[in-house]
């Protein structure tokens, strides 16, 4: 049955029109637009979301999506054998004139006043720990899948493992060794952020999915990140940090914090988990195949990165990690 029934039925909604956004099927009634997900167990997470949401949306980010309940005042419908959730966008974003480093400094700023730590899609101060887990667990469904399914893809997969093992522990030891660094303030304070930063700020719609409560520097680790894969320049890099510390200067622990994050292989991780799900494994193949290929150059980036954004590390004291240099 089409979700125009489910909208019709559970929400009285009226399609006008079907639409398509960054991938997403989508509803038009007049000038909202409505979006739909299945709640896969995840109706705690989606609900922390939704909070997260409307603190944003009264606080002018009109163009988030904001679950909506139904005609019997619940935010879950079941249709086709499946649980829904509902959003509404009240408005796209027409433009925003904000350089990106200052967009998302102003956006960590509000999400840092926001009163109650979520439970379930906070990630602050528990890096660590969530790697080791991640590691662990990625490490033996690796090899199970693998022999179940013998492609190109999992031979590749395990012979980089080891690789992948190895950056992943020295990562997990860089922030378990920045946790005692004493040198941090109020900007170290955990804020909204997103699951994986891309300049969502400048897009016309923030999905809520996408949010998570964490330290500001994960969003900042992943836009450095992004532009050491796609090899932008290191100035692109430096004009950002410097847009954004204009109004939250960083500390030496986010410093560190950067640099952990941006050794530990996330990428990889998420390549993998998109395989677990996925039977594709000949673009499975070819895109692994490609991040390996960029780790090389994100190496030597990574090996340079303190004195690329004007990081004086040996006068501050900073570690780095011995073998990228």
């Amino acid at each position: 049955m089409p979700l125009r029934e489910l909208l019709s039925t559970h929400y009285n909604i009226q399609i006008e029109e079907k639409i398509w956004l960054h991938g997403k099927e989508g509803y038009r009634q007049d000038n909202q637009f409505y979006f739909t997900t299945t709640s896969d167990n995840k109706e705690v997470i989606l609900m922390e979301q939704a909070a997260l949401a409307y603190y944003l949306m009264e606080n002018d980010h009109k163009q988030i999506t904001m679950p909506i309940p139904n005609l019997y005042g619940e935010w879950f419908s079941s249709f086709a054998d499946k649980s829904y959730m509902v959003f509404r966008v009240e408005q796209l974003k027409q433009e925003n004139r904000q350089t990106e480093g200052k967009a998302l400094a102003m956006f960590h700023q509000l999400g840092s006043v926001y009163r109650y730590e979520p439970k379930n899609i906070s990630s602050y101060g528990a890096w660590k720990a969530l790697w080791i887990e991640k590691l662990t667990v990625f490490e033996t469904k690796i090899e199970q899948e693998a022999k179940l399914h013998p492609t190109a893809y999992y031979r590749l997969l395990m012979d980089s493992l080891p690789y992948l093992i190895g950056i992943s522990e020295n990562a997990i030891q860089y922030i378990q060794e920045s946790e005692g660094e004493q040198r941090f303030h109020e900007v170290d304070q955990g804020t909204i952020t997103f699951n994986r930063y891309s300049n969502q700020l400048h897009e016309p719609i923030i999905w809520s999915e996408d949010l998570v409560y964490d330290h500001p520097v994960r969003d900042i680790a992943e836009y450095i990140r992004r532009q050491f894969l796609m090899n932008e320049p290191d100035e692109k890099v430096t004009a950002f940090l410097f847009d954004y510390q204009e109004s939250r200067p960083l500390s030496v622990f986010s410093w560190r914090l950067i640099y952990g994050r941006l050794l530990y292989p996330i990428p990889i991780f998420d390549l993998i988990s998109r395989g677990f799900v996925s039977e594709d494994f000949d673009q499975l193949y070819i895109d692994l195949a490609t991040l390996l290929e960029q780790q090389t150059i994100y190496e030597k980036r990574l090996r340079g990165f303190y004195q690329s954004v004007g990081v004086d590390s040996d006068t501050w004291n900073i570690p780095v990690v011995q073998w990228l240099m």
